[in-house]
């Protein structure tokens, strides 16, 4: 087959951003009501998740010396639920990926998956909590606030959710998940509640992230604020994000999922399919055959969100760690999005099998998008059926003439040539730097 050529077409959206980062945490805490919470000398639960948060070693490093020069004691405790295959090791290996260590940070790491009890959940259930977080004199949680990627809600992914699932460990994760839809919507902010006013949950920085992956804003949330506040900095986030400016799509390619780059592998939001059981697709994008080409390194083997796909690479399945995928999907209770699709062997063959196979009887009408995760989509390549659009959008710009796709003698396609400012192009340039 000979594929579309495409061209580089760039969304050029005013993106708001945080230019003092260090400074602005710094300046937020020491505002903050945390001395009226924690007594002098106090220990204090830094918690950090496994979300791929923009800059988090800076933004926990600022966090930890600022508790310092205010004469607490602040430790880093985890704060993913069940990422990190639900262990001690994994879930350092995933903060450490982050530069979040104890000599990067300069205090203690704790990874335990030690909880304690601490009451019943609406239906009944028990409410888990990180007993190294528990045990401290305060807690302080460093988080994104952004739209989740399961359901639509008052609180989604953010302070409340962190609280609640990511200090749960995997006990507290399971917990709520396993209610499905109605664990997320009802039982999460209730327990959420509970937390609040019985742990030592003392501060929550709401980062809010823009299209480019930057930090837009830092919220902070003292305890008697955090259920007002974030809800309406949820909208703020969900106004922010990156999408796909089309549509429709005959076939969209995914250079590579991962956790870095959402929870679920790949953001629903962007790719508009939920597969979410008994939940309807979003509007838009409608996709007629999707495509993922590999999965992050930083995702460390997990490879949930595959099932999203309608066909991927024996590359990307042959990474898979087993047992991450594993707890993570079963944890979740989406078990749809982990479902191995068709591979094949190179990613030219995935995407011939995918243009072949996308509803077009000739290739070149074929609508095609192909972005390198979906977080980083303010950069795409696009064929030549979808220029109309392109021109007709006053944030799109070409950038560039219709190429062919760079796609080796192999059959691998050149990701990092193609998006070279992405997580890809500059982790593959680091690797040929070394």
């Amino acid at each position: 087959m000979n594929l579309p050529n495409l061209a580089r077409v760039r969304q050029q959206i005013p993106q708001p951003r945080v230019e003092d980062l260090a400074g602005t945490v710094r300046r937020l805490i020491l505002e903050s009501r945390i001395r009226d919470r924690v007594p002098a000398g106090g220990t204090v639960a830094v918690g950090v998740g496994s979300r791929g948060v923009n800059r988090i070693a800076v933004i926990a490093r600022e966090t930890v010396q600022t508790l310092q020069e205010m004469g607490f004691k602040p430790f880093i405790v985890a704060a993913m639920g069940s990422h990190g295959g639900a262990t001690a090791e994994g879930q350092a290996e995933l903060l450490a990926s982050y530069d979040v260590t104890a000599e990067s940070m300069g205090v203690p790491v704790k990874t335990d998956m030690d909880t304690v009890v601490l009451g019943t959940n609406p239906v009944g259930l028990p409410i888990y909590f990180d007993r190294n977080a528990y045990q401290a004199d305060g807690i302080v949680l460093l988080n994104r606030v952004k739209p989740h990627t399961d359901f639509v809600a008052t609180y989604e992914s953010g302070v409340v959710k962190m609280l609640t699932i990511g200090l749960g460990k995997r006990d507290g994760a399971s917990q709520v998940h396993k209610l499905g839809l109605r664990g997320l919507k009802e039982v999460l902010p209730a327990v959420g509640r509970f937390l609040v006013e019985n742990t030592k949950f003392a501060l929550g920085l709401a980062i809010i992230e823009n299209a480019r992956d930057e930090t837009a804003e830092i919220v902070p949330l003292e305890p008697e604020t955090v259920f007002d506040q974030e809800p309406a900095l949820l909208d703020k986030a969900r106004a922010l994000m990156g999408r796909l400016p089309f549509d429709q799509i005959d076939l969209l390619v995914v250079g590579e999922l991962g956790k870095n780059y959402s929870g679920a592998g790949m953001d629903p939001n962007v790719i508009g399919r939920l597969m979410v059981e008994t939940q309807n697709d979003f509007d838009r994008p409608v996709v007629t055959r999707l495509v993922v080409l590999d999965v992050s390194d930083e995702s460390h083997g997990n490879i949930v969100g595959v099932g999203f796909a309608d066909l991927t690479t024996e590359r990307l399945v042959s990474r898979v760690d087993q047992e991450a995928l594993r707890i993570n999907t079963l944890t979740s209770c989406c078990l749809e999005r982990s479902r191995i699709p068709i591979t094949l062997p190179t990613d030219r063959e995935v995407i011939e099998k995918g243009i072949d196979t996308c509803w077009r009887i000739d290739p070149a009408e074929a609508r095609i998008v192909v972005i390198p995760n979906t977080l980083e989509v303010e950069e795409l390549w696009v064929s030549k059926p979808l220029e109309a659009e392109v021109e007709a959008n006053a944030s799109l710009k070409r950038e560039t003439e219709y190429l062919p796709m760079p796609i080796s003698a192999d059959g691998t396609l050149d990701r990092a040539g193609m998006f070279p400012h992405s997580v890809c192009g500059r982790r593959t340039h680091a690797n040929r730097a070394t």
